[in-house]
């Protein structure tokens, strides 16, 4: 299945594209194309009447579905606002960022990440678009489906329809995804793991008062994300409490909206951090869950989950200004830079697999690439191996760190010193791409 409906040359320039993307690490056609021939070739998917943003999710959520098939999977949404604000005005088709001024459009991806592993799986959708030029109507003279909101329910929904073959599938969202209707609409076969915008109402009192009145379970260590380059991020000793709460419907809503679902059951997790380090900010996450936390390690294991959506926020900095540089994309018209950016949201999670498999583990090198080029792939890693056992291949043959292995050596990594950074592994991928291609051409098959 490619980027495409109708057209086979199509279908593999889309994935020839996100191949050159995630090798060259740029979003810039006449970089990406290496050659004339290769710049048009791009231009010339971007701008078919056969690509768009839809086929693209399509073939990439396929992907995802088919890698998540028996795994337990942490399906993390987010949004992202692209701001051409100080760059070139003259976009056709785009209207107002988050600032209502400046041209910009949204990006709201659903990201698979291997509950057990926390491995980036892949892509499972993403809807992507911008605001219209007029002044929308009054939020509360619109339905629920026609608000921007309603991007949150859809993400659960997708994550529902092609991760039906998954163990089990717990969507995460942060602050701005606590929305009633979200857990009242949840679709059936996916779990919720939410962080608490606001003190809500519920049976017998307020969200806040509930945490603060629930007995301890226990304390543990979590890992506290990156908030941006040169920070490490840390670990942090909180104490948690978990309670069973009733939700009730915000007084807002219609009685319309109301209808069905007054009220919903869920686990309230708090995690509140003791002692943090001076001049720092305390750790403090309410999180909502459709899941149960009647022990000290479920609650411990509601908490992971969401630490897991930072995957998400490393996605977002991957395909913009500390990575592939979304924004800084010399192409005017909205639909072709849609579809730029789902094919750039594959790469940038390509990127990252590649990244992660450097450190070793067990997952197949399948998770990105065909498995009927390990052959090829184990002939070219020979080539690679010195004399000394520092300067062979420790990795398993067929996982995805063998790959990324192969994939180092060919940028140029020593085996010696620090791990290989994400420039050395584009440019292996780069030399990588091209020997698999040729390799497909020498034996007439179809580069996957």
């Amino acid at each position: 299945m490619g980027f495409g409906v109708g057209d086979i040359r199509v279908e593999r320039s889309g994935d020839w594209l996100m191949e050159q993307i995630a090798a060259t690490g740029s979003l810039t056609l006449r970089k990406v194309g290496a050659s004339r021939s290769g710049e048009m070739r791009a231009h010339r998917f971007l701008s078919s009447g056969f690509a768009s943003v839809e086929a693209i999710m399509e073939t990439l959520g396929a992907r995802t579905a088919e890698r998540c098939a028996g795994r337990r999977v942490v399906a993390a949404q987010d949004t992202s606002e692209i701001n051409f604000a100080g760059r070139s005005a003259k976009r056709r088709g785009l209207g107002p960022a988050g600032n209502g001024c400046d041209p910009g459009f949204f990006i709201h991806p659903v990201l698979a990440i291997d509950a057990d592993d926390e491995a980036v799986v892949g892509l499972v959708d993403a809807r992507i678009w911008t605001r219209p030029q007029t002044k929308a109507p009054a939020r509360r003279g619109r339905a629920f489906e026609d608000k921007e909101s309603a991007r949150w329910l859809e993400g659960c929904a997708s994550a529902a329809e092609q991760l039906g073959a998954a163990a089990e599938v717990t969507v995460v969202g942060d602050r701005e995804s606590d929305i009633f209707q979200l857990f009242a609409r949840r679709p059936e076969g996916v779990h919720l793991v939410v962080r608490a915008a606001q003190d809500r109402r519920i049976e017998g009192g307020s969200l806040f008062e509930a945490a603060a009145a629930a007995a301890p379970l226990t304390t543990t260590m979590t890992k506290v994300a990156p908030r941006g380059p040169g920070d490490k991020g840390r670990l942090a000793r909180v104490e948690l409490r978990a309670v069973r709460v009733r939700l009730l419907a915000p007084a807002s809503l219609s009685a319309k909206e109301k209808t069905g679902a007054p009220a919903v059951e869920l686990t309230l997790v708090e995690a509140r951090e003791i002692e943090p380090p001076e001049g720092v900010a305390s750790l403090l996450w309410r999180l909502l869950t459709t899941h149960a936390a009647e022990t000290a390690e479920q609650a411990r294991e509601i908490v992971r989950c969401y630490r897991l959506r930072w995957r998400i926020e490393q996605l977002f900095r991957t395909l913009e200004s500390d990575g592939l540089a979304l924004e800084d994309s010399q192409i005017v018209d909205a639909e072709r830079l849609m579809r730029l950016s789902a094919v750039a949201l594959g790469a940038a999670a390509r990127i990252i697999q590649l990244v992660d498999a450097r450190d070793g583990g067990p997952r197949s090198c399948g998770d990105v690439v065909d498995e009927a080029l390990v052959e090829p792939l184990e002939a070219i890693g020979k080539t690679l191996e010195g004399k000394t056992e520092r300067q062979k291949n420790p990795h398993e043959k067929g996982s995805l760190a063998w790959l990324a292995w192969i994939t180092a050596r060919l940028g140029g990594w020593n085996c010696y010193y620090k791990p290989p950074g994400p420039k050395t592994m584009r440019d292996g991928w780069n030399r990588l791409a091209s020997m698999l291609a040729g390799y497909a051409i020498a034996t007439a098959k179809a580069f996957p």
